[in-house]
């Protein structure tokens, strides 16, 4: 793994699911196979493969203080193109530090990752009475997850962490991108740790060599999705669990 620190120009970019996005690092320990944010590498000249690079923005938190009093306060969401807390986050705390300053300046904030390195700022989020924490979960079988997602925490950690999240008074949800093989097991699972669902088919052009490889081309027609979609949509409803279907 290629760690580099470099300074940003600017931390809080145009979102089309909120109002902002937040990312502190350029590039992604996790290396999921099917990750969009993939297409980032015609931007940034790295020569490395995805999952091999991580850019670390060592001035975001600096940043972020002086764009919360230029910019219009909205939802800001952190996430998009990396996840928040994978390892490198660790040593670097910039989501963290992040965070903090947003919190503290009372804009809103959503969370998405699939690490439980976020229950370090647990206290951050329980000063916030408008944040959100999500986290992605594709499937409940651990060996699809180690198929697609080997970089990343193990799917009972992540359900862990929403319960420890939820039992805090911290709103939660989970993010069902793409919906893999094994889907169905987890509303079960996450009952009383999540306030919503939500399941989408994802782009599927990265990851389509590992369907093929594993024979689970299957699991990337239209009709795998609306058929499983739709029970999955169900089974979290009859979970108590409201779930949208993406499209």
């Amino acid at each position: 793994m290629i760690v580099r620190e470099i300074k940003a120009k600017s931390i809080l970019s145009a979102s089309q699911v909120y109002d902002h996005a937040l990312n502190a690092y350029v590039g992604c320990q996790h290396n999921c196979t099917y990750c969009y944010a993939r297409f980032m590498k015609r931007f940034t000249g790295h020569r490395e493969q995805w999952g091999e690079f991580v850019d670390v923005k060592i001035n975001a938190a600096e940043l972020l203080v002086r764009e919360v009093r230029k910019k219009k306060k909205g939802t800001v969401w952190i996430s998009g193109v990396c996840d928040p807390y994978q390892y490198v986050e660790e040593k670097y705390v910039l989501t963290g530090r992040c965070l903090g300053i947003l919190v503290e300046h009372g804009w809103p904030v959503v969370v998405q990752t699939k690490s439980p390195l976020v229950l370090r700022d647990i206290e951050i989020l329980k000063r916030s009475a408008d944040v959100e924490v999500g986290f992605t979960i594709t499937t409940a079988d651990d060996t699809v997850r180690r198929i697609f997602e080997a970089g990343a925490p193990p799917i009972e950690k992540r359900i862990d962490a929403l319960g420890m999240l939820h039992a805090e008074g911290i709103g939660t949800y989970v993010m069902v991108a793409p919906m893999l093989p094994g889907a169905q097991g987890l509303p079960d699972l996450l009952k009383g740790k999540v306030d919503h669902a939500l399941v989408d088919r994802y782009n599927y052009y990265y990851a389509d060599r590992t369907y093929k490889k594993y024979g689970m081309e299957w699991a990337m027609g239209e009709h795998f999705f609306q058929e499983k979609g739709e029970e999955l949509r169900a089974a979290f409803e009859n979970a108590g669990i409201p779930c949208e279907k993406l499209y």
